[in-house]
């Protein structure tokens, strides 16, 4: 291995555990401002899984561990300021949504603008490729599109990874798994800035996960699950839709399939309803695995293992190409249907009322 990898590899892992360390030592100092500022997530309906009052705004430990490990091991480009500033608007949005329940409207016009900040300096999807792999042109040039198509991209995944935040851990964890998905592939790829920016994300979330994971002792709130949405949509930006190949249009979505199935799956259960796209409800994908009788740990192994068996994909799909990485979806999910069933067949714990929020508070309109 040349000396060049060698030195993105130690900074990859110094940027890991530097951000690691920073969220897990500032995790106690939020909690404490958390309950001072009343960013408290109390139960009050059917749909939250927690039964007794907790401290959210949680995401500010990550926000800090990510911001501190990224300054100090990367250097300040166009496109890695327009993606702080923009993830550092999210993240005061955030914050007033924990304490203060905003309004759906202001946070969706608010994450336009923290988008169009990214867009302005650069994260901008200008070619998409083809997913017809019998046609002529091999990768579409979004031309005036792109922009549209890159905020509609950045806001979607952001919100997306907001509604999965729903189980204790498991935004956290499903973030952490799709972090290290994109860190293996820059690495593959030769993006060493990708690869720290990734590592950064990654540290922060697991230095938050010993105070999130089941039963959690503080939420990381809107200020966590949109910061983290956020900065997974543009960096996917800079790292792989710029590709003119088939892993430019794969990969991504292989890797946030998980967020981005459970908000499309929502949108079209409530708009078939007649009701709006962001109104309430207690069917999203962790919920039916409680109905279904899996206890709130056993949910969230299911879906980090569903997660992790699409990232995993992704990586084989950049690494060895379409056939082999189908082959290896498939495999793996036989292996995880099979070992799925004989688990659940001696493990079927009744549902336990303890957990994160339900939806992100801009679904309690």
């Amino acid at each position: 291995m040349p000396s060049v990898e060698l030195n993105v590899i130690g900074l990859v892992a110094a940027a890991l555990v530097a951000a690691l360390l920073v969220s897990f030592v500032s995790t106690p100092v939020v909690k404490a401002l958390a309950q001072k500022m009343g960013a408290v997530d109390v139960p009050k309906d059917a749909r939250r899984m927690h039964d007794h009052p907790i401290p959210r705004m949680g995401g500010l430990a990550i926000f800090f561990g990510f911001m501190l490990s990224v300054l100090v091991f990367l250097p300040l480009t166009e496109q890695l300021r327009g993606m702080l500033l923009g993830a550092s608007l999210i993240v005061v949005l955030g914050i007033l949504d924990d304490i203060y329940a905003l309004s759906a409207k202001l946070k969706f016009v608010v994450q336009i603008v923290a988008a169009l900040i990214a867009v302005s300096q650069g994260n901008v999807i200008t070619v998409l490729s083809n997913p017809n792999i019998f046609s002529d042109d091999p990768f579409w040039d979004l031309g005036i599109l792109s922009v549209p198509v890159t905020v509609l991209w950045i806001v979607g995944i952001t919100n997306a990874v907001n509604l999965i935040d729903g189980l204790d851990g498991l935004a956290c964890g499903v973030s952490t798994i799709s972090s290290m998905t994109m860190l293996v592939i820059a690495l593959v790829v030769a993006e060493a800035d990708v690869a720290i920016i990734m590592a950064a994300l990654a540290g922060a979330c697991i230095g938050f996960l010993p105070y999130n994971l089941n039963p959690a002792k503080i939420f990381m709130g809107d200020t966590g699950s949109t910061f983290l949405g956020f900065v997974l949509a543009v960096v996917s930006i800079q790292g792989l839709f710029k590709y003119a190949a088939i892993i430019s249009f794969a990969v991504p979505f292989l890797m946030l399939a998980l967020p981005i199935f459970d908000t499309c799956f929502a949108i079209i259960r409530r708009v078939s309803k007649g009701q709006s796209p962001m109104s309430p409800d207690r069917s999203h994908i962790h919920h039916r695995l409680i109905d279904m009788g899996f206890s709130q740990k056993q949910a969230v192994a299911v879906l980090y293992v569903i997660s992790a068996i699409l990232g995993l994909s992704a990586v084989v799909l950049t690494t060895s190409g379409e056939l082999r990485a189908l082959l290896f979806l498939a495999a793996l999910c036989v292996a995880a249907g099979v070992s799925a069933r004989i688990f659940l067949g001696h493990h079927n714990d009744p549902p336990r009322p303890s957990g994160d929020k339900e939806d992100p508070p801009h679904d309690h309109e």
